[in-house]
C-alpha cells in the first residue's frame, strides 16, 4: 500500500498539486476538524466509489490511518491503483503540522 506523510500532503497542498482528498471518518468527527477533503465514511466507501477519481492521485485519511488503510485495501480490490493512505491520519497532522487543531 502506498502511503503519504502529513508533510508530503502539506507540500502537495502548498504546491497546488492536482489530487483528491477523501476523509473516511464519521460525520461527527469531520464536523469537529477536517482538512477540507470530501467526506465518504468507511462504511459507504464501496457504495460511493463513483465519487473517487481514477485519473489522479487520491489520498484517503482518517483519525489515525487505520480506517483509511482499510479503505485503500477495499478499493484496490475493486480496481483502484492511484490511492495513498495518509500515514498517521489527522492525529499526525495535528502533531506535525497544526497543533492548534482540535480532534475528537
Amino acid at each position: 500500500m502506498k502511503e503519504i506523510s502529513v508533510q508530503e500532503l502539506k507540500d502537495w497542498q502548498t504546491q497546488g498539486k492536482d489530487f483528491q482528498l477523501i476523509d473516511v471518518r464519521e460525520d461527527f468527527e469531520y464536523e469537529m476538524s477536517n482538512l477540507g477533503g470530501e467526506l465518504i465514511p468507511l462504511g459507504g466507501i464501496l457504495i460511493e466509489d463513483d465519487k473517487i477519481e481514477k485519473e489522479k492521485p487520491v489520498v484517503l485519511m482518517c483519525r489515525s490511518g487505520r480506517r483509511s488503510a482499510a479503505a485503500v485495501m477495499q478499493l484496490e480490490q475493486h480496481g483502484f491503483s492511484n490511492l495513498y493512505n495518509l500515514h498517521g491520519g489527522i492525529l499526525a497532522w495535528q502533531q506535525e503540522v497544526d497543533p492548534s487543531m482540535t480532534i475528537y
